[in-house]
């Protein structure tokens, strides 16, 4: 296994004031799904050392970016607030997590309800390939409960140091901008459900010195910065509580679905859970087809779960692309507020929890363990490690995406493409330690014949199906 990603053992772990048009940096082009702006910013050497207190950080959203992003600020010496709105909240979200994450953010096996080990891919025409074959006897994809993993990072960053609100973020009150000499803090407005106001809560204030906005799609600190927009995806997922016998096929399996049926641009899942099944798909193109393709992904997996019961509906945008703007002075996104959800597989939990973590890396560092302040070029230093990081990562599920969720036929060739064990190698190397694997070259060359092949025959099926439409 080529990583350079050490692990634990398994066995017991339970601007520059001004933004101007685009420069393209050394590790972006063009089309980079991370843009680069130029920026006149002030170096931090010059940020002065703070007088009888440590710097205050607000992270907006319990998710896992910002209970991740919490616990590290926390850990590193700074004043840390955590809001989030909805303790319990159940996010409409397949649940996997690859296997360095869990090593990474050191997370106890007990709140990971399911180790696949094996997947199926089926195809339109409702051809199944089994993947898996290649994986390692440690190696498995974790599936969670969104409501379990958030809440265990948000309650390890408390436990940490980080004071954590149950509070409804409105919005915030930004400094002037132009004088990086003059650090006034940031007044964040919000209302906060302590018990004592009832369900209209308590309108409060909060003044901090920066702030990482971790509060989804739908971000009002993305709002607040001016980030600007994304297109996005709607997915749409139902937990269905299927008889246990049934529950057996899913004990260590997970399935994905391809077809114009169940998504015009994506894929639909059935992913197991605790002691329950999530049903689901997304769309970027037809938002308002959503429930017709949910009830095509159900009608493909009807007879594998068969007398279940819906026990809960959810659904939410996800992002397609970051968003133009990241960090504004000391205002910084991460998660899917940035908008860090990968093309083709639609991930997002990993790369949000490192997103908040190597943010709140980069304000520690900056700060010197919350004793200077700091300005907007430490968190811009996070910007520039994460492009370099994982700008690949993103443009290959970019192009593969655009590649082979077009239409009926090439889905056939992808699914095709995946029998392959050297595919599958690739496949699961680059998704478990979250890097992109380095290839064989002939079997690459290899690979590059069979998919030319794959996209040839599946040319020639859509012609032929095209003249039987005319």
């Amino acid at each position: 296994m080529t990583s350079s990603v050490v692990f634990k053992s398994f066995t017991a772990l339970r601007h520059s004031s001004v933004e101007h048009p685009k420069l393209i940096h050394p590790h972006t082009t063009p089309n980079s799904p991370f843009p680069y702006r130029r920026f006149r910013i002030t170096a931090s050497k010059s940020s002065p050392k703070l007088q009888n207190r440590n710097l205050r950080v607000a992270v907006i959203g319990g998710g896992p970016a910002g209970g991740a992003a919490a616990e590290t600020l926390a850990k590193g010496g700074i004043e840390t607030y955590l809001i989030e709105r909805k303790m319990d909240n159940c996010k409409p979200c397949g649940g996997a997590i690859p296997l360095c994450m869990v090593g990474e953010f050191d997370l106890p096996l007990d709140i990971i309800d399911r180790r696949v080990t094996k997947m199926k891919m089926i195809s339109p025409s409702n051809v199944a390939v089994d993947i898996g074959k290649t994986l390692k006897p440690h190696e498995y994809i974790g599936m969670v409960r969104r409501e379990v993993l958030d809440a265990y990072l948000r309650e390890r960053a408390s436990e940490n140091g980080a004071k954590v609100i149950n509070g409804l973020f409105l919005k915030m009150d930004i400094p002037t901008r132009g004088n990086e000499n003059v650090k006034t803090p940031y007044v964040l407005h919000y209302t906060e459900y302590d018990g004592k106001k009832g369900a209209t809560g308590e309108k409060k204030t909060l003044e901090v010195d920066a702030v990482i906005g971790a509060d989804g799609a739908n971000s009002r600190v993305a709002k607040s910065i001016d980030a600007g927009d994304y297109e996005y995806a709607i997915a749409f997922q139902e937990r269905i509580k299927i008889p246990n016998d049934k529950m057996v096929y899913y004990e260590d399996l997970a399935e994905m679905y391809v077809g114009d049926d169940v998504s015009p641009d994506f894929y639909g899942w059935v992913f197991p859970k605790c002691d329950h099944v999530a049903v689901g798909t997304g769309t970027v193109t037809h938002k308002g087809d959503i429930k017709k393709f949910q009830a095509a992904t159900r009608n493909r997996a009807r007879d594998k779960i068969l007398g279940g019961k819906i026990i809960r509906v959810e659904a939410h945008p996800i992002p397609e692309h970051p968003r133009p703007r990241r960090v504004l002075g000391r205002v910084a996104l991460v998660g899917d507020a940035a908008g860090y959800v990968t093309k083709c597989s639609g991930e997002g939990i990993y790369f949000a929890a490192k997103s908040g973590r190597m943010c709140a890396e980069a304000i520690v560092e900056g700060s010197e363990n919350g004793k200077k302040m700091v300005d907007e070029s430490d968190l811009r230093k996070y910007l520039e490690k994460w492009d370099k990081t994982y700008w690949p990562t993103y443009k290959v599920l970019d192009v593969l995406q655009k590649v082979f969720y077009r239409s009926n036929p090439a889905r056939e060739a992808f699914v095709e493409m995946c029998a392959d064990e050297y595919v599958q190698k690739m496949t699961f190397d680059s998704y478990l330690y979250k890097k992109v694997a380095p290839g064989n070259p002939l079997e690459d060359l290899k690979l590059a014949v069979n998919t030319i092949g794959s996209l040839v025959r599946a040319s020639a099926l859509r012609r032929e199906m095209e003249k039987l439409s005319v």
